[in-house]
This record gives C-alpha cells, sequence and structure tokens, in this order.
C-alpha cells in the first residue's frame, strides 16, 4: 500500500484468509487501545454509535470473519515498514499480527483454511516518474493457518495474482491476475483448481466481491478508450505498475456474463461493496474533486448507476467500506481523527436506513 502524507487507494492485494478457528489473544500488540467512541461528521445518517478501533500508522482494509466477531486488516508503522496481516475483535480488543513479517501481505479475507502471500524482502515502492502509479507485485495465493503456520502455495503465476475474495459459499475464490498478459478477473476452487477467466477487455479489472446471494461479482475497472490511453496502460504494465487516477464501478453475473458500467463518475472509483440487499452497491470516490482528489467519501448506487446517495462528509480518505455478515455494521478505513496528518485507521458503526 503505497504511503504518502494523505492515504490513496491501493492496489496490490496479497492475501492472507486467516481459517475460522478458536480465537484468543496471541501476542496481542502493545499498548493497543479498544474502541473509542467517536463523533460522526455533519451529513452521515447511515451511521450510529460510530468506534474507533486502530490508533496510529496505516490500518486498512478490514474485513469481518463469518461470524461477524472478528476483523483481519493490514497495518503498516514504524517497527513494519512493509504491510503485514493483524486480527482483532470487532470492539479494537486482541490485536496481534497473524504474517510472518516476511514481504508485503495484504487484503485478508476469512474462509475456512487462509490464504496468504509471503516474500522474502519488502518490494521497493514503484517508480513515480511516470506520476502516481500502483505497483504490481509478483503475488502468489497461499494458504494458512490462523496461526500463520502449515503455508501452502495453491496458485502462482509469474506476476501478480491478486485481490482475491470468497464466495459467500466457500466454494469459489475470485481474484485478479496478469496470467494472460493483462489485469483480469478470474475465479477458482479454493484448493486452485478450475480456473476461469471472467474478463477480457484490454484494461484494469480488478478488486472483486460477490454478491451476498453469491450470483453477482462487483469490481473496479478501467478500459482506455483512445490509442494513446492504450498505449500508456501496456507501456506502464509491462514496468509492473497501472495508473489508477480513472477508475469506475462495474458488475457481472458470477460467471463473467452480461458485463456492465454502473458508474460513470470520473476520478477514481474503488473498494466497491454490495449492499446488504444486492441491490445497491457501496464504494470510494473521490470524483467530486476531480482525479488528483485525495478526498475520497463513501458512496451508494442502485446497479443501475441511478440513486446516488452520498455516506461520508469527513474532508479527507473514507474507504475500504465491508458490511457485517448480519448487515447490521459497517467497517471501514478513514483518516478522521488521526493523531498526524494522512493517518488511516480502522472504524466500526451500525449501519441506519435513514
Amino acid at each position: 500500500m503505497p504511503r504518502t502524507s494523505h492515504f490513496l487507494p491501493a492496489i496490490g492485494c496479497s492475501i492472507l484468509v486467516v481459517g475460522v478457528a478458536a480465537y484468543s489473544d496471541g501476542d496481542s500488540v502493545s499498548g493497543q487501545a479498544t474502541a473509542v467512541p467517536r463523533a460522526t461528521e455533519a451529513g452521515e445518517p447511515f451511521f450510529r454509535n460510530l468506534q474507533q478501533l486502530t490508533f496510529g500508522g496505516q490500518n486498512a482494509e478490514a474485513y469481518f470473519s463469518p461470524d461477524g466477531t472478528r476483523l483481519i486488516f493490514q497495518r503498516t508503522t514504524s517497527d513494519t515498514t512493509c504491510d503485514q496481516q493483524y486480527v482483532m475483535r470487532v470492539d479494537g480488543s486482541g490485536v496481534r499480527m497473524v504474517s510472518n513479517g516476511l514481504g508485503r501481505t495484504t487484503c485478508g479475507y476469512f474462509y475456512d483454511a487462509g490464504e496468504r502471500i509471503v516474500g522474502e524482502r519488502c518490494p521497493p515502492e514503484p517508480d513515480l516518474s511516470s506520476g502516481y502509479v500502483w505497483a504490481l507485485y509478483d503475488f502468489d495465493v497461499y494458504t494458512s493457518r490462523p496461526d500463520g503456520s502449515d503455508l501452502q502455495n495453491i496458485f502462482s503465476t509469474p506476476g501478480y495474482d491478486a485481490e482475491a475474495t470468497l464466495s459467500p459459499d466457500g466454494s469459489r475464490i475470485v481474484f485478479t491476475s496478469t496470467r494472460d498478459g493483462d489485469l483480469d478477473i478470474y475465479t477458482m476452487n479454493v484448493d486452485g483448481s478450475d480456473v476461469r477467466k471472467l474478463t477480457d477487455t484490454v484494461g484494469y479489472d480488478g478488486g472483486p466481491f460477490f454478491s451476498h446471494d453469491g450470483t453477482k461479482i462487483v469490481y473496479r475497472a478501467w478500459h482506455p478508450e483512445t490509442a494513446e490511453a492504450r498505449e500508456d496502460y501496456l507501456r506502464l504494465l509491462a514496468d509492473n505498475a497501472v495508473r489508477p487516477s480513472r477508475m469506475e464501478i462495474w458488475v457481472m453475473d458470477a460467471d463473467g456474463s452480461n458485463q456492465r458500467r454502473v458508474t460513470d463518475l470520473g476520478g477514481a472509483n474503488f473498494a466497491p461493496f454490495f449492499h446488504p440487499d444486492n441491490e445497491r452497491i457501496l464504494f470510494s470516490s473521490n470524483h467530486e474533486g476531480g482525479p488528483r482528489s485525495r478526498n475520497f467519501d463513501l458512496f451508494l448506487v442502485n446497479l443501475d448507476g441511478t440513486g446516488l446517495t452520498k455516506v461520508t462528509t469527513h474532508q479527507d480518505f473514507d474507504g475500504f467500506p465491508m458490511f457485517s455478515p448480519d448487515g447490521t455494521k459497517l467497517v471501514f478505513a478513514s483518516n478522521r481523527y488521526g493523531s498526524v496528518p494522512g493517518e488511516t485507521n480502522i472504524f466500526i458503526t451500525d449501519w441506519v436506513e435513514p
């Protein structure tokens, strides 16, 4: 996850999916406080009982366990120069690192076994001489037990295999890969077999999540529409990078059919997640400020692109939203209440339909 004075969304979701097993504090993070109540901003009627769960460093991409009692998230502190995976209870207690400290491990997700990426060293930050870009690191997909033991590689190709999440029934993994020379979305069985390609349009397709009923997949995408844009995209791709300043929200059926663009807002629209009703999508966007804006807010939109509704109004970054399995709570990352500019922490709130 790139680090700037203000948080910007990152690609590069290497995976740690931790198994559903008995939870213990283990080696809890020293000095970690439990949840602290926070006031919402004016114009945030969807939120009630907002609480801050992490304090200090860069914390993001927190996702619920299937029983809704725990969160897995990625964190970088002064002691860990590269993203590592942590778990905690939903009240902010019991924070502990579950990755082994090697390489960059991001975008954790829970399911029966566990999945993560492991490298031998923290990879270098991308070359920004061509402007702000995301690096496409050489990630692979692994499984492990909740404590990081029994590490098994279930999917590996030269290049980028990442951004993986699980279907509601636990049978399929959806992920992004450059295995065929472009950034496309694939699904596979949880053991890495039966790999199926879902997208094939030139450009970036990524960040996929299943709907709660498993019938659809929502994702972020950008497909170059001019020869100049296509040339720039392919040049960066050859250098293992992609430019994230323009992305829109797309949706497709779970088998890859019926692909359609949901938003046409401009700017960077990313981190989509289905509302519990499966008829709306919650996502993060900077479209109000333009493609270079660092102010990202959460928005709701209907599957047909109508009914755009602003959910957060904080004047900095709000992103990576996920509903709890029962649909009553929302977890997200935000720069609000940071002790220093650009600090990103995890927040949880009751979700209320105004």
